[in-house]
Order: C-alpha cells, then sequence, then structure tokens
C-alpha cells in the first residue's frame, strides 16, 4: 500500500488563474512537491476571498490578470479577510507601475508565471517566513517609473 510521503504540515496553496488549463497544469506541478497541498483553485478574483475563508490557505498565488477583480486588487480584500495568507502575484512580463500595485495592496511578492516549479516552491517557502519576494527580471528601473496607482 503507497505510503503518503508528506509531511505532517503541508503549506496549503490557492490558486486564482483563469486559464483552466495552465491553472489545472500548476496544481499538478505543485501536487508533486512534498511539502505543498493545492486546497482549492479558483477562476475568478471575486472567488478568491470566500475560497481563503473555506479553506484557509498559507498562500496564495493570484494570476495578475483575473476575470472579475485583478490579482493586486483580489490581494487587498485577501489582506483585510484573511491576514495570515501570504499573496504571491504571477505575471508574463513587467508593466509600469505593476510591481508598486501589487506590494501596496499587500501582495508579499511578484514572480514571472512561466518560471521554473523551482522557483516557485522556493519563493512560496520564503514567503512565509516573511520574506518578499521579487522576481529580477520585474526590478529594473522602468518598473519604478510608471504612474503610482493610489492604495485603498
Amino acid at each position: 500500500m503507497p505510503r503518503d510521503h508528506r509531511p505532517a504540515k503541508s503549506i496549503r496553496v490557492l490558486l486564482a488563474e483563469d486559464g483552466s488549463m495552465s491553472r489545472g497544469g500548476l496544481a499538478v506541478l505543485l501536487g508533486l512537491v512534498d511539502d505543498i497541498q493545492v486546497v482549492a483553485q479558483v477562476p475568478t478574483g471575486d472567488a478568491l476571498v470566500d475560497a481563503a475563508l473555506v479553506h484557509r490557505p498559507d498562500v496564495a498565488l493570484l494570476d495578475v490578470e483575473l476575470p472579475g477583480i485583478s490579482g493586486p486588487d483580489a490581494a487587498a480584500r485577501l489582506r483585510e479577510q484573511v491576514p495570515d495568507c501570504r499573496v504571491l502575484i504571477l505575471t508574463t512580463f513587467a508593466r509600469p507601475g505593476l510591481l508598486h500595485h501589487a506590494l501596496a495592496a499587500g501582495a508579499a511578492g511578484l514572480l514571472i508565471k512561466d518560471g521554473p516549479v523551482e522557483e516557485l516552491t522556493a519563493a512560496i517557502r520564503r514567503v512565509l517566513t516573511g520574506e518578499t519576494v521579487i522576481d529580477p527580471t520585474l526590478t529594473d528601473a522602468s518598473e519604478w517609473a510608471g504612474p503610482r496607482p493610489p492604495v485603498a
């Protein structure tokens, strides 16, 4: 009989991404990691807080562009309703002001969406220790040059 090799305390992860194929693929990849458990997947920013209240994830991975409300806006709502949940926002490319907007919304990090799964899992573990994790390709000077959105 196969034994479950998960540690006693797995890191509980919630995924919020609109592309069902990529969300499912990411869930499968994360499910192969011994100390990570995907506890919920949602297709819209509007569904994020309710899912987090039910499943109590340690970390939420949010696509920057979600149907309903954006990843940073969903992160701000999540910070208010489930403050113990750390948030990593995933993006395909840097946009002016995105890094500032994500951090102002309460995200613990901003990563490139299609990066290696090993980097993502390392980032998940790091944000749980209180670190802020930012993909180095997103930190060039042009990122900070854009307009700064108001902080809600």
